[in-house]
């Protein structure tokens, strides 16, 4: 089982109990990261009801087809992520790193594509204090693009370090400073993250994209 191939370090009893600890540690980080969303789709919630007009036409304005190649392009970096980490558990050094970099690959692939909608945005006048004049007069509409830039351009962030993190971890995989399965834990640990990364953008998608538009 995974549990008796963990590496033991200091100052944890046995392995189960290290393995305890690290998950508990990363489920703390990600609840507090959780919060952090949390507000913000509240924020956007908010906006739309009390400006059902404005975010509505707001949301007319964003590329919904966009949006949805960006959400099939990380559900498959899921995928391999989880591929990633059954290898590790499985000791499967090749497969494993072949895994993880695709999923950074599928996460870069997000990114050129976002950035190529942030340029469209800009290209509509879309784009907070720069280029043209905002496009809509209704109230609460740039209230809600403003929402839509601070929620997709912090989930860049975090995609950002989590490829960083993957690359990372799929070069030490490799060279065999993170051994597989002795220290699987660690791409568990990355995985969870990723996931993470991953459903904050399914919950981003239809909040920004797809609630009012066409009503």
């Amino acid at each position: 089982m995974a549990e008796t191939q963990l590496v033991l370090h200091e100052p944890f009893r046995d392995r189960a109990q290290q393995r305890e600890a690290d998950a508990l540690g990363m489920w703390v980080f990600l609840g507090t990261e959780a919060m952090m969303f949390g507000g913000l789709f509240f924020a956007l919630i908010v906006i739309r009801v009390i400006h059902p007009q404005g975010a509505q036409e707001a949301t007319d304005k964003l590329d919904m087809w966009l949006g949805g190649l960006n959400s099939a392009l990380l559900l498959t970096s899921s995928l391999t992520t989880t591929l990633a980490v059954t290898a590790a558990r499985k000791g499967a050094r090749s497969i494993t790193t072949g895994c993880l970099l695709a999923s950074a690959a599928l996460g870069m692939a997000f990114l050129c594509v976002k950035g190529y909608e942030y340029y469209v945005d800009y290209g509509k006048g879309l784009m907070p204090g720069v280029g043209k004049p905002f496009p809509i007069e209704t109230t609460g509409a740039e209230l809600f693009i403003n929402g839509y830039f601070v929620s997709t351009g912090l989930h860049a962030i975090h995609l950002f370090i989590g490829v960083c993190l993957v690359v990372g971890l799929a070069g030490a995989v490799w060279l065999r400073r993170v051994p597989v399965p002795g220290r699987s834990i660690v791409v568990e640990m990355a995985g969870r993250y990723w996931h993470f990364v991953d459903m904050i953008w399914i919950f981003l998608y239809p909040v920004l994209y797809l609630m009012d538009r066409g009503g």
